[in-house]
Order: structure tokens, then sequence, then C-alpha cells
């Protein structure tokens, strides 16, 4: 027995034709199988419900169990109900099908009329019963029996057969009903197409409903026989059958639905894309459909929540779950995965460029304005974009992915991200990666080289430890690469320790042999934002007998992000200690001039994407040179990166730079070449450069004043080669330098040349210059 569903709004499956026309089906083949019973029964003299104490019995019942259904809240029923099924097949069993589709029909006339809204519903239901019912009776029929109220089929008549002909009559009408309602009723939205929670749950109440046909219906015919005044105490245990079936389907409501918004929640989201995913897969031969996975995540919601308080911040989430469903494509479906996350499924999309569109449609509307408590709030969101088949070919992965490339988008600030397997530290090769890495570190195979940092007149200013990893199997790892795997894994702190230790120990080894220069070693802002950093640092420091000033601790502007307070008062505690803190790659982040006044550093370095165009990009020419006067009013000291030929080394002295790294200078070398080119240095020092007078920013560089240095450089013997050694043949890949080093305008002397050839013979051409960190 089906009463009339109210339950929350509905969504279509996408197959509203099948099920229009099977319910005109039904209802047309429900309403001549009555009307030929009915007609059968009156052209037999017949009558159509039993009477006296037994149809007053049945009456009661009746009136019980509708009394139950129209008493239970409307926005909660199902629609399932044991107690109407079990009334109508005890009246089968006893009196027949025409007075069993009498008492199904009432029950659903009379609940859908207390129901208003559901009156085509009810409808419909009364009409699968019908036809539910009648299956049982043409399975009883098959065997022989055909009770009627003239005949009715009595307990005594009973044999051991008649538990099986039960069990067969109910199995009928169950396949018959349940099969109908599965396609005339629009699934609800909590509900997948498919999936095994689906199923689970739909098992367990049709075990129930069955139990309960099998159960009451032979005691309600006993009761009837002998004493049919009794039968409306079954009203107690058949309502309470009712009761357990509504707490399953709320419990599995709750298992598939958010509580707050309405919304279908993760396990539906995973079981409807799993439908999807196979859909799109029998689809994909001939066609480019494809399916993808948007999740959207708010920012800074929790400011709303520590702000305004946890009520208003559900409120805030019930109004932008009604944007996200207002702003849902055809076909497309919304879940909440918790807290302030959102997954929108596309189940048919051209390509990943549509899916992106679609997110970004969706991101837009949610930052429109919103009224909540007086306030007029503007929230904006991040979206991650994941395609299938291209990405992903299971529901987990591809929600994995969506989430990927949500973080993504949080951190570029580019509100939507479609997902790159490149930005992915967790897919199984770079999963191996990091556990080579980790094992990697704890035998110590990685190395530091060093990048000298040399002033315009020759001396050298320090040097920046650089990693690199020589892979056994995959060979040179770029720095980048296996640096993101560490950062997003929770390895970084390890790694930084180990540079630390690396470096420090090598200083004091060029400290025992007299040459005290200062290191710079990358830090990153999980570093800074650790508890005991700084205490470490100092540790390290004391156990090398290292002083403080020959180390310097590079940050980028990422480091200010998250928690600026917390960064400043490390740095602070940092250059308390003796350490300097140089800001590198500066002009690449977002705040860089309100964090030079808040920041306890001593140096900035101009990023190399400034550096490199400056002598044929006169807009780069000049952000360098306010960036270098802004410096040096705030008293810090400039390094450029990235300088890798002669004129750019002369405009960068014109512009008043206090030091340059890069290429032209020395590329990057191991510990033992480092050491031989710092006592090259001391042996055989550069010449000074005569100040001149500078020219403008932008104008050519002066061929008198290169052959003036040209005279005044002093060619060496390279170690292991003869004088005068010709320069290096760049490495395949890079520009072509039109400048020689150390022989025209630099102060550098050719006597190390060999050093940076046998460097540049090592380093990976995809990516000169690496950085230790992004």
């Amino acid at each position: 027995m089906q009463s009339a569903p109210t339950g929350r709004p509905t969504q279509r499956r996408g197959c509203a034709w099948l099920a229009r026309y099977t319910r005109s089906a039904v209802l047309t083949v429900a309403a001549i199988a009555l009307l030929i019973g009915v007609w059968r029964v009156v052209a037999e003299g017949h009558g159509l419900f039993p009477g006296a104490r037994a149809g007053l019995g049945f009456a009661l019942l009746t009136g019980a169990v509708v009394t139950h259904l129209v008493a239970v809240r409307g926005d909660r029923w199902w629609g399932n109900s044991g107690s109407g099924a079990a009334l109508a097949l005890a009246m089968l069993l006893q009196y027949g099908w025409v007075p069993a589709l009498l008492i199904s029909l009432a029950v659903v006339t009379l609940v859908g009329a207390a129901r208003r809204d559901r009156r085509r519903q009810a409808l419909v239901h009364g009409a699968i019963d019908i036809l539910g019912v009648g299956a049982a009776g043409l399975t009883l029929a098959v065997f022989g029996v055909r009770p009627s109220v003239a005949h009715p089929w009595h307990p005594d008549d009973w044999t051991g057969a008649m538990l099986v002909q039960l069990l067969l009559g109910a199995i009928a009408y169950l396949v018959v009903s349940r099969t109908l309602h599965w396609v005339c009723d629009t699934p609800s939205a909590a509900l997948p197409s498919a999936g095994p929670a689906l199923t689970a749950v739909a098992l367990v109440r049709q075990g129930m409903i069955a139990l309960a046909l099998l159960c009451f219906a032979p005691l309600i015919v006993v009761v009837a026989a002998e004493v049919p005044l009794l039968i409306p105490m079954f009203a107690v245990p058949l309502i309470a059958l009712d009761r357990t079936l509504w707490l399953a389907n709320a419990r599995a409501e709750e298992q598939l639905l958010d509580p707050l918004t309405g919304l279908p929640n993760r396990q539906w989201l995973l079981e409807r894309t799993r439908a999807a995913l196979e859909e799109c897969a029998h689809a994909r031969p001939g066609g480019g459909t494809r399916c993808a996975l948007v999740l959207i995540d708010l920012d800074s919601f929790r400011d709303v929540n520590d702000t305004l308080g946890h009520l208003t911040g559900d409120r805030l989430l019930l109004q932008i779950a009604d944007r996200i469903r207002a702003g849902l494509p055809p076909d497309a479906v919304a879940a909440r995965l918790g807290g302030d996350e959102f997954a929108v499924l596309l189940p048919g999309v051209e390509s990943a460029g549509a899916a992106r569109q679609t997110a970004r449609s969706l991101i837009g509307s949610l930052s429109a304005p919103l009224e909540l408590d007086g306030l007029t709030l503007v929230m904006e969101a991040s979206a991650g974009v994941a395609v299938a088949p291209d990405q992903a070919e299971e529901a987990e992965d591809l929600l994995r992915r969506a989430d990927v490339a949500m973080y993504g988008a949080k951190r570029d600030r580019s509100g939507v991200e479609v997902y790159e397997a490149s930005r992915d530290a967790h897919t199984p090769d770079r999963l191996g990666l990091l556990g080579d890495l980790r094992h990697a570190l704890e035998r110590g195979e990685v190395e530091l080289h060093y990048q000298p940092k040399v002033r315009f007149d020759g001396a050298v200013a320090g040097l920046e430890a650089l990693i690199r990893w020589a892979h056994p199997e995959r060979g040179r790892v770029p720095p980048d690469e296996f640096i993101a795997i560490a950062e997003t894994s929770g390895l970084m702190p390890q790694l930084t320790e180990y540079v630390l230790e690396q470096a420090l120990h090598q200083v004091a080894r060029w400290r025992a042999a007299g040459l005290t220069v200062p290191v710079a070693v990358n830090v990153s802002p999980r570093d800074v934002y650790a508890d005991g950093f700084t205490e470490s640092v100092a540790a390290r420091l004391a156990r090398h007998r290292v002083p403080a000033e020959s180390l310097q601790l590079e940050i980028t502007e990422h480091v200010m992000l998250e928690d600026p307070q917390h960064a400043a008062g490390t740095l602070a505690e940092l250059t308390g200690h003796g350490v300097k803190i140089s800001l590198d790659d500066f002009g690449t982040g977002y705040s860089s001039l309100s964090y030079l006044r808040t920041l306890p550093v001593s140096e900035l370095k101009i990023d190399r994407s400034f550096v490199a165009g400056l002598a044929i990009d006169p807009q780069n020419a000049e952000i360098v040179r306010c960036t270098i006067e802004l410096a040096h009013s705030l008293g810090l000291v400039v390094v450029a990166e990235g300088v890798e030929d002669d004129e750019t080394w002369e405009r960068l002295r014109d512009m008043g730079c206090d030091a340059v790294q890069g290429w032209l200078v020395s590329a990057a070398l191991p510990p033992a070449e480092a050491t031989a080119w710092l006592r090259g240095r001391d042996a055989d020092p550069p010449p000074p450069r005569p100040p001149g007078p500078r020219r403008p920013v932008n104008s050519p560089p002066s061929t008198s004043r290169c052959a003036e240095h040209r005279a005044a450089a002093r060619p060496a013997p390279a170690p292991g080669g003869g004088p005068g050694r010709p320069p290096p043949q760049r490495a395949r890949g890079r520009p072509r330098r039109t400048h020689r080093i150390g022989a025209e305008t630099s102060p550098f002397p050719t006597m190390r040349i060999a050093a940076c050839q046998a460097s540049r013979a090592r380093r990976s051409p995809t990516s000169p210059g690496w950085h230790v960190w992004s």
C-alpha cells in the first residue's frame, strides 16, 4: 500500500517521458481492472465488501490506518505503508481481490484527500496498488485459490502449501508495485539514480514490508474468521510497523541529504557521479560528451563565523545554497560536501573550457551582495574543475582532482582553475618521488650548490645555497618539482632543516679555512610559521660556531599572506639574534610596498623576470630603477637576480644597484668548486672600477667605458687550463649572449670561467638558475 508521498522538492533523472507515459498507462489499466472486477462481482450477484461484524472490523481497521497516515507529517513521509499493504493482502486472502482493491483504493483516496497538494500522486499510487493486488490475486488463482465475499477462504481450509502460495502472492505484489513506483515516481533529490547506498536502503525497506505481509496478513484472516470485532486491535502493531519504516526512511534520508541546506551530501554526490561516469562512457564512442565536477569553496567564511556567530553563518550557507540551485544549468546537480564546500556535477559538457565557463558563472552569482541581519556581505569563492575521462575515470579521483584545482585557485586568487597534473602533488608518480626524496634526505644524497652575489667593485657580497638532487633513476630532478612536493606534503620542515645544517656546516669549514663569506638560505612560509623555528636556527648557529651575521634567510612575500603578525614576530626574533633577512623575488607578490615597512629585512632581491628584459624593455628598466631608489630610501641593500650579459650589468650599475647574481658572475657551484672560486678571488682580486659619470638609464652603453674596462681586466689561467681560455659555449636552449664574460665590461677575471663552464655542463637545460623555493 502506498500513501501519497510528500517529500522535498524533486528532480527528474532524465527519463521524464517514460514516467509520464507509464503513469498514464497505469491509470488506464487499473481503471479497466477495477471496472472488470466490480462488474463481474455485481453480475454474479455477490457483495463487493463483507458485511456484518467482519466488514465492520475491517472498516474500523482501515479508518485507524488512514488516520495514522494522515497524521504523519507530509514533509517527512516517503510513501511506503506496510500497514495498508498487510490489510489489503489479508482482505485478498479471505475475500478475494475485489474487496482488497476497494480497501487499497479507500486508503489512498482518503489520504490523498487529506493532502490536497498530493491528489494526483495519490491517484497514481492507488492505481499501482490495484495492479499489485491484482498480480497477487492472479498468483493465488494459479493454485486454484479464488476466494470471494460469498465464498471466503477460511483458515480451516489452509494446508502446508498455503505458506508457499502466500509467499508467492506477496512477492508478486512487491515486484509489480515496487517496479511501477520506481518507474512512475519522480525520484527524490536525495537519492542517486543508482548505487549501493540506495540499493541497501531499498532492500531493507522492502524486506520489512515483506515481513509485515507474511506475518500480519494471515493473523488478521484468523482473527476475522473467529472474532471479527478484534480486527481493529491490529492497528497498534500495524502502525508500529509503519513507524519503523518511517524511521528507516528518515535514516536513509539523513545519510544522503545535508540537514542544513537540503542539498545532497558527499555520499550522494559520489553515487551520482559514478552513474554519470557510466553514462559518459557509454555515450563517449562517436561523441564528445564529458562529465565535469566543480568544487566550490567560500573564501574567508571562517571570518563570518568568528565575527557574526555560527547561526548567522548557517543562514549565509542557506542563501549560498539557494544561489547555487538557481544558477545550475540543465541536468546539473548540486551537493554540499560539508562546511563551506559545495559541489556541482555537470553530467554532459563539451570540454573543460565549457565547464570552466559554468564555474565562473556560478562564482559570479555568489559574489553578488547578500543581506544578512541588516548587514550587506560580499562573499567571494574559489572553484576547481576536473573533467572525466580526461583527468579521472573514477568518482573519487574526479572529486580529489577538483579539490586540488580548487586549492590552486585559492592559492593563486584566480577564482577558477582547471585541474593540471603538474600541480598535483599526490599523483602516484609524485608520491613515489616524495618517498624517494625522504630517503634521499635521510641518506644525505641531496646536495647544495652555491651561487655568488658580487658587488660592482668585484667584492663578494655572499653566496646563495641552492639545492640539487640527482635521482638514481630519473637523473637530475628540477628543484621546482620536488620542492613543490615537499611543500604540499609536510616534508618542507625536514628539507629546510637539512639545508640549514649543510649550509652552516659549509660556512664553518670556510671560516676554518680563512674564507669569511655569508651564505643565504631560502625558507618557506611554513618554516616561518612553525613553532620553535627561531630557537632551532639559533641552536644550529651555536653548534657549528658560526656567527649569526654569516647566515642570511631569504623569504618571499607569500610569508605574510596567512598570518602577517606571526610572521613579522618570528622574523623580528631572528634579526634579534643577528640573522639577516632578505626579501626574495621582489615584485612578484601582492603587497610588496606595504610589507617593506613592516618586515625587518636588510636586503631586497629584484626578481629575474624584471632584470632579464632590462636592456630591451624601457618599462622594466623604469620599474627596476624605481625599486632601487625605494629600497635605498628605506636603507636596504639591493641585489639583482638573473644578470646574464654585460649590458644588463652596466645598466644596473648606473642605476645604483648594490650587487648582482646570475650566470654572468658564476653558475651555482658545488662546495669544492665554490671553495676554489673564493680562493681564486682572494688570490687574484678584480681591479677596482673607476666610478665615471652615470649615463641615462635608457641610453646605449658607452664603448669608451667598455674599452677602459677591457684594458683593465687581467686574464689569468683557469684551473686546469692555459691562459687566455676562450669563453665557454652556452648550454643548448638558452638565448645567445653577445658579450663575453670577464674580458670586456665586467670586472670578473676570466680565470673562473672554467668553473662556470663545468657547472653549466652539470645543470639541466630546462631550469637554469634554480632557486631553492619558488
